[in-house]
């Protein structure tokens, strides 16, 4: 009787053929979960435009996304259609230039991603939307189609954390020198900290191009070798150091004012919201608000200021640190280096126990060497001022 041994060369399963090969798309045996880690560390919208338009699938876990990173490209005035005058007006900075975002930069290639933000409208916009038009109508030179933050992120319904960047700070500061804020907002404003300084001498440098001969600087301070006791001298308030300090102040709580008030709509829409940052390209100001402060806003709507559309500043306590020459130790120096801390006069008690060098000194802590330099300041003799609301 034969016997029959089993055939050790053959399949059970055939090879599948070179077209079934093909049709197999590995990356959809990956879950959605990874995929939605990989679109959250992107973070940036208008990647994440492109990778909306990808498939169908993208196009659903796109809008989960809890991180997002919206750039924006240009700024426009107000009156820029209708003023014949706007060349001379950008002299005036934020005093009569408050503007509104708009987020630009959605070129040809991405036309299909408007199927994601949703219908366009044609009524007017608010100061945060730059109006919205048809699509022939939007095309500015060069193809590039215009959309404000508030409709870039319509569609998306799941963001935790949000960071929008301006293409630059809204100070029009002179060369060489040093204005930067951070200010913290829930219905109002809460807490302010600004670190400025008249020149700034990069390590090495013997000279400030600021600095004239009879050792005078540009805000009018006599630049000594920085032996004051912690004193400020007395050219401070005579030659103009305390005004131009005034001006500082007032100029970045304006700035904060008015990105404060821009983002009442995203705000109002997006209620998974737990951190928000409105920051700038030039690292002038970054205006932050935490889960707290964003809840705060949803239930105390801000109180407008009747001159402007952005948020009224509240009557504020205001301490000052000054120093006419600080080096830090990476071999910088900061003339005429003054840090300002702001809080609002009818603050409650529970965060008047929060001591000032908690969250002064920590202000730009992650901007090194301007932490330092904080730190540094807030160990000088402090003085105290008072601002009416404005």
């Amino acid at each position: 009787m034969a016997s029959h041994r089993p055939d050790l060369n053959g399949k059970i399963w055939p090879e599948p053929s070179t077209a079934e090969v093909a049709e197999i798309d590995h990356f959809d045996r990956l879950p959605d979960s990874l995929l939605l880690i990989v679109f959250n560390k992107i973070g940036d919208v208008k990647a994440l435009g492109r990778c909306c338009v990808v498939s169908r699938r993208f196009h659903g876990l796109v809008p989960q996304v809890d991180n997002v990173v919206v750039r924006v490209d240009c700024v426009i005035s107000d009156d820029d259609a209708s003023s014949g005058t706007a060349a001379s007006d950008k002299t005036r900075g934020v005093f009569s230039n408050l503007v509104r975002l708009v987020f630009g930069g959605i070129v040809k290639p991405l036309q299909a991603l408007g199927q994601f933000l949703g219908p366009k409208k044609s009524s007017s916009a608010s100061s945060l939307n730059g109006g919205s038009v048809g699509d022939d109508e939007e095309m500015e030179a060069g193809g590039v189609t215009h959309h404000s933050p508030t409709q870039v992120l319509k569609n998306f319904n799941e963001i935790r954390r949000l960071r929008i960047e301006l293409p630059g700070g809204e100070l029009g500061i002179e060369d060489g020198v040093l204005l930067k804020w951070r200010a913290d907002f829930g219905s109002t404003l809460d807490t302010c900290v600004i670190l400025g300084a008249s020149s700034v001498l990069s390590p090495g440098t013997t000279k400030s191009s600021s600095v004239q001969e009879n050792g005078v600087g540009n805000d009018g301070l006599c630049v000594g070798n920085g032996d004051d006791n912690g004193n400020i001298p007395e050219s401070f308030y005579t030659n103009g150091g305390l005004k131009l300090r005034v001006v500082w102040t007032i100029s970045s709580l304006i700035a904060a004012s008015a990105r404060h008030y821009l983002l009442q709509p995203i705000i109002a829409e997006h209620h998974t919201l737990e951190s928000l940052v409105l920051t700038d390209a030039d690292g002038q100001g970054v205006l932050c608000m935490n889960r707290e402060q964003l809840e705060e806003l949803r239930v105390k709507p801000l109180s407008a200021s009747t001159a402007s559309r952005r948020t009224l500043v509240p009557a504020l306590n205001m301490r000052l640190w000054y120093a006419p020459h600080l080096e830090l130790p990476n071999g910088m120096v900061l003339k005429g280096a003054t840090l300002v801390a702001i809080r609002p006069s009818e603050q409650t008690a529970a965060k008047k126990e929060i001591s000032d060098s908690s969250w002064v000194s920590t202000a730009f802590e992650e901007e090194e060497p301007y932490g330092t330099a904080a730190k540094l300041l807030v160990k000088r003799r402090t003085y105290c001022l008072e601002m009416n609301s404005f």
